[in-house]
Protein backbone atom coordinates (compact mmCIF):
# COMPACT_ATOMS: atom_id res chain seq x y z
CA UNK A 1 0.00 0.00 0.00
CA UNK A 2 1.52 3.66 -1.01
CA UNK A 3 1.25 6.67 0.63
CA UNK A 4 -1.91 7.70 -1.73
CA UNK A 5 -3.64 4.51 -0.77
CA UNK A 6 -2.84 5.05 3.14
CA UNK A 7 -4.47 8.54 2.68
CA UNK A 8 -7.51 7.53 0.51
CA UNK A 9 -8.07 4.49 3.67
CA UNK A 10 -7.65 6.80 6.07
CA UNK A 11 -10.08 9.51 4.75
CA UNK A 12 -12.65 6.68 4.13
CA UNK A 13 -12.57 5.20 7.53
CA UNK A 14 -15.39 6.60 10.08
CA UNK A 15 -13.53 6.19 12.81
CA UNK A 16 -10.67 8.55 11.84
CA UNK A 17 -13.83 11.01 11.25
CA UNK A 18 -14.93 10.02 14.59
CA UNK A 19 -11.55 10.94 16.34
CA UNK A 20 -11.19 13.80 14.58
CA UNK A 21 -14.79 15.46 15.83
CA UNK A 22 -14.08 14.26 19.26
CA UNK A 23 -11.06 15.86 19.31
CA UNK A 24 -12.38 19.11 18.67
CA UNK A 25 -15.28 18.35 21.26
CA UNK A 26 -12.91 17.44 23.84
CA UNK A 27 -10.96 20.34 23.22
CA UNK A 28 -13.83 23.27 23.02
CA UNK A 29 -15.56 21.47 26.07
CA UNK A 30 -12.49 21.55 28.60
CA UNK A 31 -11.39 25.11 26.99
CA UNK A 32 -14.99 26.43 27.80
CA UNK A 33 -14.03 25.15 31.34
CA UNK A 34 -10.97 26.80 31.87
CA UNK A 35 -12.23 30.31 30.18
CA UNK A 36 -15.26 29.81 33.01
CA UNK A 37 -12.41 29.71 35.70
CA UNK A 38 -13.67 26.51 36.67
CA UNK A 39 -9.89 24.95 36.10
CA UNK A 40 -7.98 24.45 39.13
CA UNK A 41 -4.58 24.91 40.12
CA UNK A 42 -4.17 21.26 41.03
CA UNK A 43 -3.40 19.64 38.14
CA UNK A 44 -4.19 22.03 35.09
CA UNK A 45 -2.00 25.00 37.01
CA UNK A 46 1.00 22.36 38.12
CA UNK A 47 1.49 20.81 34.69
CA UNK A 48 0.79 24.57 32.49
CA UNK A 49 3.57 25.93 35.11
CA UNK A 50 5.82 22.52 34.41
CA UNK A 51 5.36 23.11 30.95
CA UNK A 52 5.95 26.97 30.65
CA UNK A 53 9.59 26.75 32.51
CA UNK A 54 10.50 23.73 30.30
CA UNK A 55 9.55 25.82 27.38
CA UNK A 56 11.33 28.87 28.43
CA UNK A 57 14.73 26.78 29.39
CA UNK A 58 14.21 26.93 33.30
CA UNK A 59 14.14 24.15 35.91
CA UNK A 60 10.67 22.69 35.69
CA UNK A 61 10.11 23.55 39.69
CA UNK A 62 6.57 23.45 41.21
CA UNK A 63 5.57 27.06 43.32
CA UNK A 64 2.38 24.96 44.45
CA UNK A 65 3.79 21.09 45.21
CA UNK A 66 7.00 22.97 46.18
CA UNK A 67 9.39 20.25 44.47
CA UNK A 68 11.13 19.71 41.46
CA UNK A 69 8.30 18.43 38.97
CA UNK A 70 10.36 14.84 38.65
CA UNK A 71 9.36 14.38 42.55
CA UNK A 72 5.98 14.63 41.76
CA UNK A 73 4.97 11.54 39.74
CA UNK A 74 8.77 11.14 37.66
CA UNK A 75 6.84 11.76 34.45
CA UNK A 76 9.25 12.95 32.19
CA UNK A 77 6.65 12.94 29.17
CA UNK A 78 6.33 16.64 30.01
CA UNK A 79 9.59 17.68 28.90
CA UNK A 80 8.81 16.71 24.88
CA UNK A 81 5.58 18.24 25.66
CA UNK A 82 7.13 21.39 26.99
CA UNK A 83 8.65 21.56 24.26
CA UNK A 84 5.16 22.86 22.54
CA UNK A 85 5.48 25.85 24.93
CA UNK A 86 8.56 26.92 22.73
CA UNK A 87 6.30 27.64 19.52
CA UNK A 88 4.19 30.00 21.98
CA UNK A 89 3.43 29.64 25.61
CA UNK A 90 -0.17 28.77 26.37
CA UNK A 91 -2.18 26.51 28.43
CA UNK A 92 -4.26 25.47 25.82
CA UNK A 93 -1.65 23.48 24.06
CA UNK A 94 -1.80 20.44 27.28
CA UNK A 95 -5.32 20.89 26.69
CA UNK A 96 -5.35 20.25 23.08
CA UNK A 97 -2.54 17.40 23.91
CA UNK A 98 -5.29 15.81 25.94
CA UNK A 99 -7.93 16.00 23.75
CA UNK A 100 -6.10 14.15 21.31
CA UNK A 101 -5.00 11.46 23.19
CA UNK A 102 -7.81 10.71 24.76
CA UNK A 103 -9.81 10.65 20.87
CA UNK A 104 -6.85 9.02 19.87
CA UNK A 105 -7.28 5.74 21.92
CA UNK A 106 -10.34 4.68 19.76
CA UNK A 107 -7.80 3.81 16.68
CA UNK A 108 -6.17 1.35 18.36
CA UNK A 109 -9.35 -0.39 20.24
CA UNK A 110 -10.62 -0.26 16.50
CA UNK A 111 -7.60 -2.19 15.28
CA UNK A 112 -7.97 -4.48 17.89
CA UNK A 113 -11.69 -5.51 17.32
CA UNK A 114 -10.40 -5.85 13.62
CA UNK A 115 -7.61 -7.91 14.44
CA UNK A 116 -10.00 -10.40 17.02
CA UNK A 117 -11.86 -11.23 13.41
CA UNK A 118 -14.82 -8.64 14.68
CA UNK A 119 -16.73 -6.89 11.61
CA UNK A 120 -16.23 -3.34 10.47
CA UNK A 121 -19.31 -2.55 11.85
CA UNK A 122 -18.79 -4.18 15.61
CA UNK A 123 -15.46 -2.89 15.51
CA UNK A 124 -16.60 0.57 14.50
CA UNK A 125 -19.45 0.24 17.34
CA UNK A 126 -16.62 -0.97 20.02
CA UNK A 127 -14.67 2.08 18.66
CA UNK A 128 -17.47 4.54 20.11
CA UNK A 129 -18.07 2.83 23.04
CA UNK A 130 -14.30 3.95 23.82
CA UNK A 131 -15.38 7.61 23.11
CA UNK A 132 -18.62 7.46 24.54
CA UNK A 133 -17.35 5.62 27.90
CA UNK A 134 -18.32 8.31 30.78
CA UNK A 135 -14.20 8.44 32.06
CA UNK A 136 -12.95 9.49 28.91
CA UNK A 137 -14.90 12.44 28.55
CA UNK A 138 -15.29 13.49 32.20
CA UNK A 139 -11.58 13.24 32.49
CA UNK A 140 -11.02 15.72 29.63
CA UNK A 141 -12.93 18.15 31.99
CA UNK A 142 -10.75 17.98 35.06
CA UNK A 143 -7.73 19.94 34.10
CA UNK A 144 -4.68 18.20 32.62
CA UNK A 145 -3.11 14.74 33.61
CA UNK A 146 -0.15 13.02 31.90
CA UNK A 147 -1.37 9.82 31.54
CA UNK A 148 -4.05 10.29 29.25
CA UNK A 149 -1.14 9.85 26.63
CA UNK A 150 -0.30 6.60 27.95
CA UNK A 151 -4.40 5.81 27.33
CA UNK A 152 -3.93 4.79 23.72
CA UNK A 153 -0.49 4.04 23.84
CA UNK A 154 -1.68 0.96 26.32
CA UNK A 155 -4.40 0.34 23.81
CA UNK A 156 -1.75 0.25 21.24
CA UNK A 157 0.95 -2.03 22.83
CA UNK A 158 -1.70 -4.20 23.27
CA UNK A 159 -2.61 -4.59 19.64
CA UNK A 160 1.40 -4.42 18.59
CA UNK A 161 2.21 -7.41 21.02
CA UNK A 162 -0.75 -9.50 19.24
CA UNK A 163 0.48 -8.59 16.03
CA UNK A 164 3.96 -9.71 17.06
CA UNK A 165 5.33 -5.85 16.23
CA UNK A 166 8.08 -5.98 19.01
CA UNK A 167 9.53 -2.63 18.46
CA UNK A 168 6.35 -0.78 18.21
CA UNK A 169 5.46 -2.77 21.69
CA UNK A 170 8.31 -1.22 23.14
CA UNK A 171 7.92 2.16 21.91
CA UNK A 172 4.52 2.01 23.26
CA UNK A 173 5.37 0.84 27.02
CA UNK A 174 8.20 3.69 27.22
CA UNK A 175 6.06 5.86 26.36
CA UNK A 176 3.21 4.76 29.28
CA UNK A 177 5.96 4.56 31.45
CA UNK A 178 6.85 7.84 31.02
CA UNK A 179 3.44 9.19 31.79
CA UNK A 180 3.63 8.69 35.75
CA UNK A 181 5.50 6.16 37.61
CA UNK A 182 2.69 3.80 39.42
CA UNK A 183 1.95 3.22 35.52
CA UNK A 184 4.69 1.04 35.49
CA UNK A 185 2.50 -1.83 38.00
CA UNK A 186 0.57 -1.79 35.16
CA UNK A 187 3.09 -2.54 32.74
CA UNK A 188 4.41 -5.21 34.78
CA UNK A 189 0.97 -6.96 35.07
CA UNK A 190 0.52 -6.53 31.50
CA UNK A 191 3.21 -8.07 30.98
CA UNK A 192 2.28 -11.30 33.17
CA UNK A 193 -1.02 -11.56 31.14
CA UNK A 194 1.07 -11.77 28.01
CA UNK A 195 3.43 -14.31 28.88
CA UNK A 196 0.95 -16.34 30.75
CA UNK A 197 -2.55 -16.25 28.90
CA UNK A 198 -1.55 -14.89 25.76
CA UNK A 199 1.30 -16.57 24.91
CA UNK A 200 3.29 -13.63 23.86
CA UNK A 201 6.53 -14.46 25.61
CA UNK A 202 8.55 -11.91 24.46
CA UNK A 203 6.53 -8.87 24.91
CA UNK A 204 5.73 -10.49 27.95
CA UNK A 205 9.24 -10.38 29.28
CA UNK A 206 9.51 -6.91 28.00
CA UNK A 207 6.70 -5.03 30.17
CA UNK A 208 7.44 -6.90 32.94
CA UNK A 209 11.00 -6.52 33.34
CA UNK A 210 10.36 -2.98 32.29
CA UNK A 211 7.25 -2.39 34.28
CA UNK A 212 9.23 -3.64 37.74
CA UNK A 213 12.56 -2.28 36.62
CA UNK A 214 11.29 1.19 36.51
CA UNK A 215 8.92 0.88 39.67
CA UNK A 216 11.68 0.49 41.71
CA UNK A 217 14.02 2.98 39.80
CA UNK A 218 11.41 5.87 40.26
CA UNK A 219 9.99 4.97 43.53
CA UNK A 220 12.80 4.49 45.09
CA UNK A 221 15.56 6.33 43.61
CA UNK A 222 14.06 9.12 41.31
CA UNK A 223 11.15 10.53 43.26
CA UNK A 224 13.08 10.45 46.43
CA UNK A 225 16.05 12.63 44.91
CA UNK A 226 13.95 15.17 43.57
CA UNK A 227 11.71 15.49 46.17
CA UNK A 228 13.99 15.76 48.98
CA UNK A 229 14.68 12.08 50.17
CA UNK A 230 10.69 11.93 50.87
CA UNK A 231 8.76 9.07 49.11
CA UNK A 232 5.82 10.57 46.72
CA UNK A 233 3.38 12.47 48.72
CA UNK A 234 0.36 9.97 47.14
CA UNK A 235 1.67 7.56 49.82
CA UNK A 236 -0.27 9.01 52.70
CA UNK A 237 -3.50 8.01 50.81
CA UNK A 238 -2.80 4.22 52.21
CA UNK A 239 -1.15 5.61 55.88
CA UNK A 240 -2.80 2.21 57.21
CA UNK A 241 -0.86 -0.22 55.51
CA UNK A 242 2.79 1.73 56.07
CA UNK A 243 4.61 4.76 55.53
CA UNK A 244 6.65 4.20 52.60
CA UNK A 245 5.89 2.14 48.77
CA UNK A 246 7.48 -1.17 50.04
CA UNK A 247 6.08 -1.40 53.72
CA UNK A 248 2.74 -0.65 51.91
CA UNK A 249 3.56 -3.55 49.44
CA UNK A 250 4.46 -5.81 52.36
CA UNK A 251 1.79 -4.86 54.93
CA UNK A 252 -0.75 -6.26 52.31
CA UNK A 253 0.66 -9.18 51.46
CA UNK A 254 1.59 -9.90 55.08
CA UNK A 255 -1.48 -8.41 56.70
CA UNK A 256 -4.36 -9.37 54.60
CA UNK A 257 -6.61 -8.31 57.38
CA UNK A 258 -5.57 -4.55 56.72
CA UNK A 259 -7.14 -4.79 53.56
CA UNK A 260 -10.28 -7.30 53.52
CA UNK A 261 -13.03 -4.96 54.93
CA UNK A 262 -11.81 -2.61 52.30
CA UNK A 263 -12.03 -5.11 49.50
CA UNK A 264 -15.16 -6.71 50.07
CA UNK A 265 -17.53 -3.34 50.72
CA UNK A 266 -20.81 -1.29 49.27
CA UNK A 267 -17.93 0.99 48.27
CA UNK A 268 -16.07 -1.49 45.93
CA UNK A 269 -19.20 -2.65 44.67
CA UNK A 270 -20.71 0.60 43.56
CA UNK A 271 -17.13 1.42 42.31
CA UNK A 272 -16.62 -1.66 40.10
CA UNK A 273 -20.20 -0.85 39.03
CA UNK A 274 -19.35 1.77 37.27
CA UNK A 275 -16.91 0.52 35.94
CA UNK A 276 -18.50 -1.97 33.95
CA UNK A 277 -22.07 -1.15 33.62
CA UNK A 278 -21.00 1.20 30.18
CA UNK A 279 -20.44 -2.33 28.75
CA UNK A 280 -21.66 -4.82 30.96
CA UNK A 281 -24.01 -6.48 28.22
CA UNK A 282 -20.93 -7.20 26.03
CA UNK A 283 -18.27 -8.97 28.71
CA UNK A 284 -18.52 -12.84 29.38
CA UNK A 285 -16.63 -14.12 32.45
CA UNK A 286 -14.79 -16.77 30.31
CA UNK A 287 -12.73 -14.07 28.77
CA UNK A 288 -11.79 -11.71 31.55
CA UNK A 289 -8.48 -12.81 32.04
CA UNK A 290 -7.25 -9.06 30.49
CA UNK A 291 -8.13 -7.64 33.83
CA UNK A 292 -5.25 -9.27 34.97
CA UNK A 293 -3.70 -6.26 33.73
CA UNK A 294 -5.70 -3.93 35.64
CA UNK A 295 -5.52 -5.47 38.97
CA UNK A 296 -3.03 -3.78 40.50
CA UNK A 297 -4.77 0.09 39.83
CA UNK A 298 -8.31 -1.77 40.94
CA UNK A 299 -6.32 -2.14 43.83
CA UNK A 300 -4.73 1.26 44.54
CA UNK A 301 -7.89 2.72 43.79
CA UNK A 302 -10.12 0.22 46.18
CA UNK A 303 -7.33 0.32 49.13
CA UNK A 304 -6.81 4.01 48.90
CA UNK A 305 -8.30 6.85 51.60
CA UNK A 306 -9.17 9.06 48.62
CA UNK A 307 -12.89 8.73 47.22
CA UNK A 308 -11.83 10.23 44.43
CA UNK A 309 -9.87 7.46 42.98
CA UNK A 310 -13.30 5.33 42.96
CA UNK A 311 -15.17 7.08 40.62
CA UNK A 312 -14.97 7.88 36.92
CA UNK A 313 -14.65 11.35 36.91
CA UNK A 314 -10.91 11.81 37.65
CA UNK A 315 -8.24 10.14 35.87
CA UNK A 316 -7.29 7.17 38.41
CA UNK A 317 -8.97 4.52 36.11
CA UNK A 318 -7.78 5.53 32.90
CA UNK A 319 -5.28 2.61 33.19
CA UNK A 320 -8.41 -0.06 33.79
CA UNK A 321 -10.19 0.87 30.72
CA UNK A 322 -7.75 -0.43 27.88
CA UNK A 323 -8.30 -3.85 29.54
CA UNK A 324 -12.03 -3.89 30.21
CA UNK A 325 -12.34 -3.29 26.03
CA UNK A 326 -9.68 -6.72 25.12
CA UNK A 327 -12.32 -8.04 27.63
CA UNK A 328 -15.32 -7.40 25.28
CA UNK A 329 -13.35 -7.41 22.04
CA UNK A 330 -12.90 -10.91 23.20
CA UNK A 331 -15.95 -12.12 24.51
CA UNK A 332 -17.80 -10.88 21.37
CA UNK A 333 -14.86 -12.66 18.94
CA UNK A 334 -15.38 -15.46 21.09
CA UNK A 335 -19.01 -15.75 20.36
CA UNK A 336 -18.92 -15.34 17.24
CA UNK A 337 -22.09 -12.52 17.08
CA UNK A 338 -21.11 -10.25 14.29
CA UNK A 339 -24.31 -11.44 12.04
CA UNK A 340 -26.43 -12.44 14.95
CA UNK A 341 -29.15 -10.19 16.68
CA UNK A 342 -28.74 -8.35 19.79
CA UNK A 343 -29.35 -9.88 23.19
CA UNK A 344 -33.38 -10.31 24.05
CA UNK A 345 -33.51 -6.54 26.15
CA UNK A 346 -32.81 -5.09 23.00
CA UNK A 347 -34.83 -6.91 20.28
CA UNK A 348 -37.59 -5.82 22.31
CA UNK A 349 -37.33 -2.25 22.07
CA UNK A 350 -39.25 -0.90 19.10
CA UNK A 351 -36.61 -0.34 16.65
CA UNK A 352 -36.56 -2.37 13.26
CA UNK A 353 -32.99 -4.24 12.42
CA UNK A 354 -31.46 -3.91 16.04
CA UNK A 355 -28.37 -5.19 14.89
CA UNK A 356 -25.50 -6.33 17.85
CA UNK A 357 -23.27 -3.08 16.59
CA UNK A 358 -26.38 -0.51 17.06
CA UNK A 359 -27.40 -2.09 20.38
CA UNK A 360 -23.82 -1.74 21.40
CA UNK A 361 -23.78 2.61 20.62
CA UNK A 362 -27.06 2.21 22.13
CA UNK A 363 -26.01 1.29 25.01
CA UNK A 364 -23.02 3.28 25.08
CA UNK A 365 -24.82 6.45 24.65
CA UNK A 366 -27.16 5.80 27.40
CA UNK A 367 -24.48 4.99 29.85
CA UNK A 368 -22.74 7.82 28.24
CA UNK A 369 -26.18 10.33 29.50
CA UNK A 370 -26.31 8.69 32.86
CA UNK A 371 -22.59 8.99 33.71
CA UNK A 372 -21.13 11.44 31.84
CA UNK A 373 -21.29 15.51 33.67
CA UNK A 374 -21.50 17.64 30.80
CA UNK A 375 -24.54 18.94 32.70
CA UNK A 376 -21.74 20.72 34.80
CA UNK A 377 -21.53 23.60 32.24
CA UNK A 378 -25.16 24.56 33.08
CA UNK A 379 -24.97 23.79 36.92
CA UNK A 380 -22.05 23.84 38.77
CA UNK A 381 -19.94 25.32 36.27
CA UNK A 382 -22.31 28.38 36.44
CA UNK A 383 -21.58 29.06 40.16
CA UNK A 384 -19.29 31.75 40.00
CA UNK A 385 -20.29 33.48 36.87
CA UNK A 386 -21.02 36.40 38.39
CA UNK A 387 -17.76 37.82 38.95
CA UNK A 388 -16.54 36.22 35.49
CA UNK A 389 -15.84 39.64 33.91
CA UNK A 390 -14.06 40.85 37.42
CA UNK A 391 -12.05 38.33 37.72
CA UNK A 392 -10.83 38.88 33.68
CA UNK A 393 -10.36 42.18 33.94
CA UNK A 394 -8.18 42.05 37.28
CA UNK A 395 -5.83 38.59 35.58
CA UNK A 396 -5.25 41.50 32.94
CA UNK A 397 -3.71 43.58 35.34
CA UNK A 398 -1.26 41.13 36.41
CA UNK A 399 1.43 42.74 33.71
CA UNK A 400 4.19 41.14 34.85
CA UNK A 401 5.91 37.99 35.68
CA UNK A 402 6.13 38.79 39.59
CA UNK A 403 5.30 36.08 42.36
CA UNK A 404 1.32 35.80 42.52
CA UNK A 405 -0.95 34.82 45.53
CA UNK A 406 -4.17 33.59 44.54
CA UNK A 407 -7.00 31.59 44.23
CA UNK A 408 -7.00 27.37 42.83
CA UNK A 409 -9.63 28.55 40.70
CA UNK A 410 -7.29 31.66 38.90
CA UNK A 411 -4.25 30.08 39.46
CA UNK A 412 -4.10 27.78 36.25
CA UNK A 413 -4.42 31.50 34.43
CA UNK A 414 -1.69 32.77 35.95
CA UNK A 415 1.04 29.66 36.41
CA UNK A 416 3.52 31.47 33.40
CA UNK A 417 5.86 32.47 36.03
CA UNK A 418 8.58 30.58 38.29
CA UNK A 419 5.96 31.78 41.63
CA UNK A 420 2.78 31.78 42.01
CA UNK A 421 0.98 29.97 45.09
CA UNK A 422 -2.41 29.54 46.77
CA UNK A 423 -4.86 31.14 49.41
CA UNK A 424 -5.05 27.74 52.16
CA UNK A 425 -6.53 28.92 55.27
CA UNK A 426 -4.96 26.25 57.22
CA UNK A 427 -1.43 27.72 55.72
CA UNK A 428 -1.53 31.30 55.50
CA UNK A 429 1.58 32.97 53.56
CA UNK A 430 4.34 33.25 56.27
CA UNK A 431 5.64 36.66 54.28
CA UNK A 432 3.19 38.89 52.13
CA UNK A 433 6.36 40.94 50.47
CA UNK A 434 7.11 37.91 48.81
CA UNK A 435 4.25 38.18 46.29
CA UNK A 436 4.11 41.32 43.43
CA UNK A 437 0.36 40.11 43.02
CA UNK A 438 -2.29 39.19 45.29
CA UNK A 439 -5.66 38.65 43.63
CA UNK A 440 -8.31 37.21 45.92
CA UNK A 441 -11.69 36.69 45.34
CA UNK A 442 -14.07 36.51 48.48
CA UNK A 443 -17.32 35.90 47.36
CA UNK A 444 -15.96 32.20 45.76
CA UNK A 445 -12.73 31.65 47.69
CA UNK A 446 -11.76 28.77 46.27
CA UNK A 447 -10.17 25.00 47.16
CA UNK A 448 -8.72 25.23 50.82
CA UNK A 449 -9.62 28.35 51.97
CA UNK A 450 -12.60 30.26 53.06
CA UNK A 451 -14.44 33.70 53.55
CA UNK A 452 -13.46 34.43 56.70
CA UNK A 453 -9.87 33.69 56.35
CA UNK A 454 -9.86 35.78 52.91
CA UNK A 455 -11.44 38.79 54.65
CA UNK A 456 -8.77 38.99 56.94
CA UNK A 457 -5.94 38.93 54.27
CA UNK A 458 -7.65 41.44 52.75
CA UNK A 459 -7.55 43.57 55.98
CA UNK A 460 -4.42 42.68 56.44
CA UNK A 461 -3.14 43.95 52.73
CA UNK A 462 -5.24 47.08 53.30
CA UNK A 463 -3.65 47.88 56.58
CA UNK A 464 -0.03 46.90 54.73
CA UNK A 465 2.01 50.68 53.32
CA UNK A 466 3.89 47.46 50.98
CA UNK A 467 0.57 46.93 48.84
CA UNK A 468 -1.86 49.14 47.17
CA UNK A 469 -5.29 48.51 46.30
CA UNK A 470 -4.99 48.54 42.49
CA UNK A 471 -8.72 46.92 41.30
CA UNK A 472 -11.70 46.26 43.46
CA UNK A 473 -15.29 45.03 41.93
CA UNK A 474 -17.81 42.13 42.73
CA UNK A 475 -15.85 41.01 45.29
CA UNK A 476 -12.47 40.41 43.61
CA UNK A 477 -9.74 42.11 45.24
CA UNK A 478 -6.54 42.70 43.40
CA UNK A 479 -3.51 43.80 45.68
CA UNK A 480 -0.05 45.16 44.13
CA UNK A 481 3.76 45.26 45.51
CA UNK A 482 3.67 49.20 46.42
CA UNK A 483 6.85 50.70 44.19
CA UNK A 484 8.40 52.09 47.72
CA UNK A 485 8.78 48.57 49.05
Amino acid sequence: MNNSDYFKYFKSNPVIWAIAIFSLIFFLYSSARHALFESNAFELGIYDQVAYLIGQGQTPFSSFLEIHHMGNHAAWVMYPVGLLYKIYPDVHWLLLVQAISLALGALPTWSLARQAGLNNSISGAIALVYLFYPLVFNVNLFDFHPEVIALPALIAAILAARLNKTRWFCAAIVLVLSCKAVLSLTVAAMGLWLLFFEKKRNCGLIALFLGAGWFLIATQAVIPYFNQGRQHAGVARYGYLGSSVLEIALNSILKPNLILGRLFSLDTLEYLALLVLPIIWWLSPKHLTPLISAVPMLAMNILSDIPAQRDLIHQYSLPILPFLLVAVISSLAARNQQNVKAERIFEKLPIPNFSLSRAIVFWSLISFVALAKYGYFWTIYLDSIDTWQATKAAISLVSTKGNVLTTSHVAPHLTHRPVVKLTQAHTPPANLTEFDFVLLNLRYPGWMSDREFVNNLITQLQNSPQFQLKYQRDDIYLFTKSHSS
